[in-house]
């Protein structure tokens, strides 16, 4: 073993002075002035809290309903509910399926509803105004029904 032999276990790192004028010029990278320009300077929590929010206030500007729209949940309703319920050859729709009970009426309006495929169907059965995944689609048309998208 000889001294230029010699290897360092870990690589000589050297962390960036900031701050003593020199090549960075003006701010020497600390960006503006006040409290972020500082040595030892710390966010205050609840500064810190107030940014952590930030992003969830993105898009509530002054008219909301350009920016923000609302989500439109969609009610489940399953293949086997609709065994139950309804006979051969009816109808199926969101105003139908309130009356039935199958779904709650929001207000005086019947929610958006998305049909599963969950159950067996073997009635012949008509859907219209309704979401319909592609299993239930699949299984209503087997069953002789049809599915109709408005």
């Amino acid at each position: 073993m000889q001294l230029h032999t010699l290897k360092r276990r870990h690589k000589r790192i050297r962390s960036v002075v900031v701050g003593r004028g020199g090549k960075r010029g003006k701010t020497s990278g600390r960006g503006g002035k006040g409290q972020t320009a500082r040595a030892g300077h710390k966010i205050r929590p609840e500064i810190r809290d107030l940014i952590k929010k930030l992003p969830k206030r993105r898009g509530h500007g002054k008219n909301r309903s350009r920016t923000v729209r609302p989500k439109v949940a969609l009610v489940p309703v399953n293949l086997a509910a609709l065994e139950a319920k309804f006979s051969a050859g009816e109808e199926v729709s969101r105003v139908t399926l309130a009356k039935k009970g199958i779904i709650r009426r929001v207000g005086r309006r019947a929610p958006a509803v998305k049909i599963l495929g969950t159950g067996e169907l073997t009635k012949a059965l008509t859907v219209k105004g309704c979401v319909v995944s592609a299993a239930a689609a699949a299984a209503i048309e087997k069953a002789g029904g049809t599915v109709t998208h408005d």
